[in-house]
């Protein structure tokens, strides 16, 4: 009995949340280098709002510029050492380093423009408030105006002047886009630390927008 409980448990874990470790510097303030997450993977990306943070599988969006290390780099998730794989495995911390963390700054359909004269993101013309950008950041020091095509999302760090995100992936296939069939899940708490444990909301992103704008489409996942 006990051991049907504990194949059961596992089984929820792995389809209805997964954890996620966070190796580098590229979402903070809200998620720092050694933070573990929960990612719920049920309803996330039929539900989703500008502010979500994602964790998806960018193998045909980002991975074809590797994380580096310093400015831009990127914000794999699962990244751990080899000596301590085993643990990370039996806590279901996910290690592949082709699965991202971002913020979805814009849904199906959005019109993204950085910078305005006022030095502000704006989606659909309104300026965003982004409360969660990393103290001194500017919003972007990249310009790019873009328009998000139906089934995907374009998505950016936290940390701007140290993330590579949708940005940085302007001119490779997809325009930076990350398909919603390789979202894997919505972020929906730190666990570990203990003294980093919160639960992660959507803040919202831009005044006049709705911040409960769903977007079509289902995950594979």
């Amino acid at each position: 009995m006990v051991g049907a409980g504990l194949v059961l448990m596992m089984l929820v874990r792995g389809f209805l949340v997964e954890s996620f470790f966070i190796p580098s510097g590229s979402m903070e303030p809200t998620l720092v280098p050694a933070d573990r997450i929960l990612v719920n993977k049920i309803g996330g990306v039929s539900s989703l709002q500008r502010g979500d943070l994602v964790v998806f599988d960018g193998t045909d969006s980002f991975a074809g510029r590797g994380a580096g290390t310093g400015p831009g780099q990127g914000s794999a998730v699962g990244r751990v050492l080899d000596s301590i794989g085993s643990v990370a495995s039996s806590l279901s911390i996910h290690l592949n380093e082709s699965d991202y963390v971002k913020r979805v700054v814009g849904l199906p359909g959005d019109h993204v423009v950085c910078c305005d004269v006022s030095g502000l993101l704006t989606v659909n013309g309104i300026a965003a408030v982004e409360p969660y950008l990393y103290p001194g950041d500017k919003p972007s020091d990249l310009t790019f105006d873009v328009t998000v095509p139906v089934e995907r999302v374009w998505v950016m760090g936290d940390h701007r002047s140290d993330s590579s995100d949708s940005r940085a992936h302007l001119g490779d296939p997809g325009g930076g886009m990350v398909r919603l069939d390789d979202v894997i899940g919505r972020a929906g708490m730190i666990y570990w630390p203990p003294s980093r444990v919160r639960v992660l909301g959507a803040p919202g992103l831009a005044e006049g927008t709705s911040t409960n704008a769903s977007i079509v489409g289902e995950s594979r996942r």
